[in-house]
């Protein structure tokens, strides 16, 4: 699926949902998740990570849908490499 058919399946599926809850509330559920992604990394929870990374995925999408970002669109800004330095490596001071 791309990003932009992922956005898509994730308004039909949540959208009226994710509006009743709003856009604070909404942000709070991501970022449980990230932490919850951040503890599958700390303890080397291999297992559970693609399930985090998934979740952190979908609450990034339900939170663009909400400011009616295009996602697909806005990822287009790193098509050609890094946005600050132009290159593919990255080749920008740490």
């Amino acid at each position: 699926m791309d990003l932009a058919g992922f956005q898509q399946t994730m308004a039909r599926t949540y959208e009226a949902r994710d509006r009743q809850r709003g856009p604070d509330a909404t942000f709070r559920w991501l970022t449980e998740e990230v932490g919850e992604l951040a503890r599958a990394i700390r303890t080397g929870d291999r297992p559970n990570l693609e399930l985090e990374f998934s979740d952190v995925l979908a609450w990034v999408v339900s939170l663009a849908n909400l400011f009616e970002v295009d996602l697909a669109r806005a990822a287009g800004r790193y098509a050609a490499g890094c946005p600050k330095c132009g290159a593919s490596p990255c080749v920008c001071p740490m």
